[in-house]
C-alpha cells in the first residue's frame, strides 16, 4: 500500500512539473549556510518570495499570452525585444537569480581556474585591480540592477552593470556577452544587514563567490 502511494506521489509531481512553466530550482545550500556574509532572513525573503514572485509572475503572463510551451528561457532572453514589459522584467528576474544562487558557495574557493585567472591578469593586470572595478561598477549602479562579469563576442572579459532585472543575454542590452559572475545589487539583496553601504556589501559578498562555477561557465563560453 505504502508502496503504490509513492508510486502514485511522484506520478501526481511529475505531472505538475510537466505542467509547469517555469521552475525554481531548490538553493543548493541552506539558508544561514553564507552567514556571516549574507544573513539568513536575507536569503529566506530574497529566494523565498522576491525569486519566487518573478517565477509565479512570469508562469502567469506565459499562459495568459498562450505561450505555455516556451520554456527556454535563453531564447526569451535573447528575443526580449519581441516581449512586453512584465515578461521583460519577471523572466530576467528568474534567469538572474538562478544564475546567482549557483554562483555562491559557502564553499571557500577564493581563487579562479589558472584559465580564468589568466584572463583576468590579462584584462585587468591583476586579480586586486579585477576586484576594485567590480565593485565599482557594482557601487555606483544607480538604483536597482546588477553588476556582472560578461565574455563579449570577441572572447574578451567585460565588466558590465545593467538596470533593473535586464541582463546581457537581452538582445537589446548596451553591452552583450555571456555572463560569468552576476551579483545582485538590489536593496533586497542586501538592506537588511547592510543598509545602504552597498560597497560593504559587495566586499563581503566576494567572500563567498564560487569560482568554481564563474570558472566553469567561462570555459563554456570561449568554446
Amino acid at each position: 500500500m505504502k508502496k503504490h502511494f509513492l508510486i502514485l506521489n511522484f506520478f501526481l509531481i511529475s505531472m505538475l512539473l510537466a505542467k509547469a512553466q517555469f521552475i525554481q530550482e531548490p538553493l543548493p545550500y541552506a539558508f544561514n549556510a553564507l552567514e556571516p556574509y549574507i544573513d539568513t532572513e536575507t536569503m529566506q525573503i530574497h529566494y523565498s518570495k522576491h525569486h519566487a514572485g518573478y517565477v509565479a509572475k512570469l508562469n502567469q503572463e506565459m499562459k495568459a499570452l498562450g505561450m505555455e510551451n516556451q520554456k527556454d528561457i535563453e531564447a526569451i532572453l535573447q528575443n526580449i525585444s519581441q516581449y512586453n514589459t512584465t515578461i521583460r522584467n519577471n523572466a530576467g528576474g528568474h534567469y538572474n537569480h538562478q544564475l546567482f544562487w549557483i554562483l555562491l558557495s559557502p564553499e571557500k574557493n577564493l581563487t579562479p581556474s589558472p584559465a580564468l585567472l589568466k584572463a583576468i591578469e590579462k584584462e585587468f593586470k591583476s586579480m586586486e585591480a579585477f576586484k576594485t572595478a567590480f565593485i565599482n561598477e557594482g557601487s555606483t549602479r544607480f538604483g536597482s540592477g546588477w553588476v556582472w562579469l560578461i565574455v563579449d563576442k570577441d572572447k574578451k572579459l567585460r565588466i558590465v552593470s545593467t538596470p533593473n532585472q535586464d541582463n546581457p543575454l537581452m538582445n537589446d542590452s548596451l553591452v552583450k556577452g555571456f555572463p560569468i559572475l552576476g551579483i545582485d545589487v538590489w536593496e533586497h539583496a542586501y538592506y537588511l544587514k547592510y543598509q545602504n553601504k552597498r560597497g560593504d556589501y559587495l566586499n563581503a559578498i566576494w567572500n563567498v563567490i564560487n569560482w568554481d562555477k564563474v570558472s566553469e561557465r567561462y570555459l563554456q563560453a570561449i568554446q
